[in-house]
């Protein structure tokens, strides 16, 4: 062993033993591995930074910003209306759903989209139950990770096994070779993850998430007026506004007049399991009459402060009729945008809407809460006075009074030091009425509110992404990059959302541990280990070959990427097998089976890399849930490849 060797092999010690312990973050990890590699002269310095411009990272990077695009947009909201559904909140059922949807994807198409794709799907339903992403996010990438071996075209690995066995002769394999180890292993690991991730694996919320969660949950009041395009005339307000769902439709009603009142339905109270996820009716004003929406015939005290007998939910919706509504920002901003309501809060006017359905996506608007402060000079004035929307651009979208809120009809009230108002401009707009009337402005909100004008584009995108990976030979480097820019040009994203979608930690996670496995080559050390096993083999069974063989590359695959792993122990595998005169097809599929069982670091895979940070995991995480897992897959590859290719 040379010096260059053993420099190296305490080089790997000491980061595993910092990333595994986190007593440094990972970042820094990282960066002094990268350093230590250049300063000991293992590695010159382009090499010691190669990880940053590894095709890994780049893609990693690229997925990140095409995911934020789909998050922004909605995209993916059919998807999880349709989890939503079938699971019905409980955390076991919705593996059980992935696991049957996500290996099927990933057996046709590279198993990386297919979670770029999924993990926002993922934390909307992590958040709709309350379920930590903590719970969800890994077995989503052990999902692909399992499905990627049913097929081919499911993981690079194969393809590159594939190809490396064709130039040196052999006759290669077909589409449907790796199936049946593939479906053995999926099954099998499938339902591990299922029935012991929820022990396994920590209830821990990442940090920043509690923020986002507090503005989809947080509860306006706004008072808008019904224009003559908006869908809603007609409607019979107890069919959109009550309480249950599976109201009946009277007979005479068309089939499609029931599915687009299943669609504002949808749209006005979400997925209608949660209240604090819907829009709620307090009142209807037409003609300056109030309605309440309370039970039929009976007398409640009205937002205007006089006892109205009068019911709202048998009312049908007329065009200039004023809804005062409560709900969340998110759900507000969508009921604003689609059914053409206007503002009848900040002005007198009912022909303004706080959302432009122009400038709606606009990146240069902003959507933030602003605090009244006690010496603010809006304190003891109505919004109509303050004639934000002709002096500064500035829409109101709603009023929040803590405790009160609901009392609070928003063209009427006076507003108190500590009120929340809920506002739509430009950032300059915004600055300008922040420091005239002494408002305090909160940044965040806009994350939970979607562009929904966009969606369709943001699919679009991603689904071109996945197409041309999988039906051409472009690098998925190229095809990832190029999506993340459309998702910019096309406005799905704004530049600095797409920047702030990029996670930092696991992207310098990749960039850091890529150059320990140019090191591990480099230096001879990688080699080494296999020729000691090598020289082991040859007083082995075929059995306790294949075993041993495919226990070293699961196990060097956690630190070198699997491509790696591959280039590196296929030619080994066929020179073993020619030299002992045995069939090379196990040890290859040992090979290809071996470097996709990564489970036990985050940086093994990049699916693994890619819901790290989301799921605020730790090294141990992946640890306590990937080490069975392996050892399940290791006993499975000892006893089923022999049995399906026989040396």
């Amino acid at each position: 062993m040379t010096a260059d060797m053993v420099v190296l092999l305490a080089i790997l010690v000491v980061a595993t033993f910092l990333f595994l312990s986190d007593w440094l973050s990972i970042e820094t990890t990282s960066a002094l591995a990268v350093a230590a590699l250049a300063l000991t002269g293992i590695l010159d310095t382009g090499e010691a930074l190669s990880g940053f411009a590894s095709t890994a990272t780049l893609t990693v990077g690229a997925m990140f910003v095409i995911s934020g695009g789909l998050l922004r947009t909605g995209a993916l909201e059919i998807v999880t209306i349709g989890l939503a559904r079938f699971s019905g909140g409980s955390p076991r059922r919705l593996l059980l759903l992935l696991g049957g949807v996500i290996p099927l994807a990933s057996a046709v198409m590279n198993n990386t989209p297919v979670v770029v794709m999924m993990a926002p799907v993922v934390l909307s339903l992590s958040q709709r139950f309350r379920i930590q992403p903590s719970k969800l996010l890994i077995p989503l990438s052990y999902f692909a990770v399992l499905g990627g071996t049913i097929t081919l075209l499911g993981t690079s690995t194969n393809i590159l096994v594939d190809d490396l066995y064709r130039n040196a002769g052999g006759p290669g394999f077909n589409f449907l070779t790796f199936t049946p180890l593939g479906l053995i292993f999926t099954v099998a690991g499938g339902l591990f993850v299922v029935f012991t991730s929820q022990k396994l694996l920590p209830d821990r919320a990442p940090a920043g998430s509690m923020d986002s969660g507090r503005h989809q949950r947080t509860p306006f009041v706004a008072e808008m007026a019904v224009s003559g395009t908006s869908p809603l005339r007609g409607q019979t307000v107890g069919e959109l506004f009550s309480d249950g769902f599976g109201v009946h439709m009277p007979r005479r009603r068309s089939e499609r007049h029931h599915r687009r009142l299943s669609h504002l339905r949808r749209a006005l109270h979400g997925d209608g399991r949660n209240v604090e996820g819907r829009i709620e009716l307090l009142e209807l004003l037409r003609d300056g009459q109030p309605f309440r929406a309370g039970r039929q015939g009976s007398a409640r005290l009205g937002l205007t402060g006089r006892f109205e007998p009068k019911d709202a939910l048998s009312l049908r919706v007329q065009e200039g009729d004023v809804l005062i509504i409560c709900g969340p920002p998110p759900l507000i901003a969508r009921f604003i945008e689609t059914y053409s309501v206007g503002s009848a809060a900040s002005r007198a006017s009912t022909n303004t809407s706080p959302i432009d359905r122009s400038s709606g996506s606009s990146p240069a608007t902003r959507i933030v809460e602003a605090v009244i402060l006690p010496d603010s000079s809006a304190v003891g004035r109505q919004l109509a006075q303050l004639d934000l929307e002709d002096s500064h651009h500035v829409h109101v979208f709603g009023l929040q009074r803590h405790g009160g809120q609901r009392r609070v009809s928003p063209s009427q009230a006076r507003l108190h030091r500590g009120d929340v108002l809920l506002l739509q401009g430009t950032r300059t707009g915004l600055q300008a009425a922040s420091e005239h009337f002494k408002l305090l402005l909160v940044e965040g909100v806009e994350s939970a509110i979607v562009r929904r004008a966009k969606n369709r584009l943001a699919l679009l995108i991603m689904g071109a992404v996945i197409l041309l990976a999988s039906l051409t030979d472009l690098p998925i480097v190229i095809l990832a990059l190029g999506g993340a820019a459309l998702m910019v040009v096309t406005r799905c994203l704004r530049t600095d959302e797409a920047m702030s979608s990029l996670d930092g930690a696991t992207l310098l996670l990749l960039a850091g541990t890529i150059p320990l496995g140019t090191a591990m080559q480099k230096t001879g050390l990688a080699q080494l280990m296999v020729d000691q096993l090598v020289s082991f083999s040859g007083q082995l069974s075929p059995v306790v070959l294949v075993s041993l063989f495919y226990l070293f590359t699961s196990l060097l695959t956690q630190l070198i990427s699997n491509n790696a792993v591959a280039v590196l122990l296929t030619p080994i595998a066929l020179s073993m097998a020619a030299t002992l005169q045995v069939n090379p097809q196990p040890l290859l599929m040992t090979i290809a089976f071996g470097a996709s069982a990564s489970f036990m670091t985050p940086m093994g895979y990049q699916t693994n890399a890619i819901v790290r940070g989301a799921g605020g995991y730790t090294f141990g995480d992946y640890l306590r849930i990937g080490i069975p897992l392996t050892l399940i897959m290791w006993l499975l590859a000892t006893v089923l490849i022999p049995f399906f290719w026989p040396l």
